[in-house]
């Protein structure tokens, strides 16, 4: 009993300090307009301060995992939190976008050691039969930071100042800290030679490809230089997976690969997260520009996604247990992106109670989806193979992440190209068009699911629910 209530304690401050992390991902995008305007930009161009700080924090996810294993889980994770407390007070005393954009990559720094080593500390020893409830637990901040940050964000931009949006980690991050000095074990593990070419490849690669979406977002009319940089990014990690397949000693493995439920999060989970990771940036900006809400007005209406997520979790074991992973992950992902479709189609003479009522049922299904892949995903995993696959996910949920919010601002950009309307005043059609944009991706990552057989992630469910379900069928 204590060794699972500490197991537990672990998990919700692992919980926290990623909730601290992705947090700081969206809260931003509700006072976007208000920095633009300090900093005399343009509000499109603000999504360089989301993607800025995704794209680092997946370029050092790869780092993780080894010099957690040299120097200590306990060790590293502590540092990652001082690190990114650091960065955030940086964020709230910049004056331009470049200071800015800088501190959010140091802070990303810092976000890239806390995800993966978190997560490795919870899931490492981890018995099977306790994977569902602990995989919910951290998997809440990923469905609540994306919701509550908007709300966060609007409220202090509007009645304190938007620095303070940062300035409100320091307290957050001395609690972690302590925390984690009293929880943690500063557990290590033997690890070869650090494989720099694997990591530059990788890194590099990324941060191209996705430097080459912002350019073409915010430079419709240099395509030719934007897809020179795509291709480029696209070019390196090809090079660095065909690396990482030959390397003795890699920076991480494929290995994971080979079990079906694990590729169905990086394939058609890459999908849909990216769908699903574009709503905190796509929605409050169209709730803003494109219909006239406040900021706070716009991040209020927000928390009725959250409530959708908070309503169905205490039913989503149930479900998952009784329905099996095949059958709900289909029909879930066909939900979201009628979702989307949804949402394309407000406009100012809707009701706030049927926009409430529009986001509360997107949060449920994303909930729903975002539970269902993470538990799938390390289902099948062995323990010895487990930090692997940890690296792996995390690096590919934070591109996921990333190309989320960079695809949302190309698809604005894109939709003013074809509408003729400047991309810096994005219309309501605008964001129109880029949610059904969206709708298309949740809908494609559906085709993974479908190639699921019905006993696949049977290893974590309930066998008793599951006979159950099946009698009655």
């Amino acid at each position: 009993m204590k060794s699972f209530s500490r197991d537990v304690a672990t998990a919700l401050l692992v919980a926290g300090a990623l909730f601290m992390e992705i947090l700081d991902a969206t809260v931003i995008t509700t006072a976007i307009p208000v920095i633009a305007r300090d900093f005399s930009v343009p509000a499109a161009h603000l999504s360089i301060g989301v993607s800025a700080y995704l794209v680092a924090v997946t370029l050092f996810i790869p780092l993780s995992g080894f010099i957690a294993d040299k120097f200590g889980a306990q060790t590293i994770f502590i540092s990652a939190i001082i690190i990114f407390t650091f960065a955030s007070v940086l964020c709230g005393i910049s004056t331009s976008l470049i200071e800015f954009t800088l501190a959010r990559i140091l802070q990303g720094v810092g976000g890239a050691m806390m995800v993966p080593v978190g997560r490795l500390v919870v899931l490492r020893d981890l018995p099977k039969e306790k994977l569902v409830k602990t995989v919910a637990i951290i998997t809440w901040p990923a469905l609540s930071a994306p919701l509550l940050g908007p709300v966060l964000g609007g409220y202090i931009a509007t009645h304190f100042s938007w620095q303070w949006i940062f300035f409100m980690n320091v307290p957050l991050g001395l609690i972690a800290v302590v925390a984690s000095m009293r929880l943690l074990k500063n557990t290590k593990a033997p690890v070869g030679k650090f494989d720099v070419k694997g990591f530059l490849l990788t890194g590099i690669g990324f941060a191209s490809f996705m430097a080459g979406i912002e350019y073409l977002a915010g430079n419709t009319d240099a395509v030719a230089t934007s897809l020179g940089i795509i291709g480029l990014g696209l070019l390196l990690m090809i090079f660095a997976v065909l690396h990482v397949l030959k390397a003795p000693n890699p920076l991480f493995s494929f290995d994971a690969m080979q079990h079906r439920t694990f590729r169905l999060g990086v394939y058609g989970g890459s999908v849909v997260r990216i769908a699903l990771g574009s709503a905190p940036f796509l929605v409050p900006l169209m709730l803003q520009l494109g219909m006239g809400y406040t900021p706070v007005e716009a991040g209020s209406l927000l928390l009725w996604l959250f409530a959708g997520n908070l309503a169905i979790k205490p039913a989503t074991t149930w479900i998952m247990n009784a329905f099996g992973f095949k059958r709900v992950l289909v029909v879930n992902g066909i939900l979201i992106s009628l979702g989307f479709v949804a949402l394309a189609f407000v406009n100012p003479d809707t009701s706030r109670v049927a926009v409430a009522s529009l986001l509360f049922i997107n949060g449920v299904t994303r909930s729903m989806h975002l539970t269902l892949l993470n538990t799938i995903a390390f289902a099948d995993v062995p323990t010895h193979k487990m930090r692997d696959a940890n690296t792996l996910s995390a690096i590919l949920m934070q591109m996921n992440r990333g190309l989320g919010i960079t695809l949302s601002a190309l698809a604005i950009a894109g939709a003013s190209l074809i509408l003729g309307t400047p991309a810096e005043s994005p219309s309501l059609n605008t964001f129109t068009i880029a949610l059904l944009f969206m709708a298309l991706l949740a809908l494609v990552s559906i085709a993974d699911s479908l190639m699921l057989s019905k006993k696949d992630g049977d290893a974590v469910l309930n066998k008793r629910l599951r006979k159950q379900a099946k009698k009655e069928a």
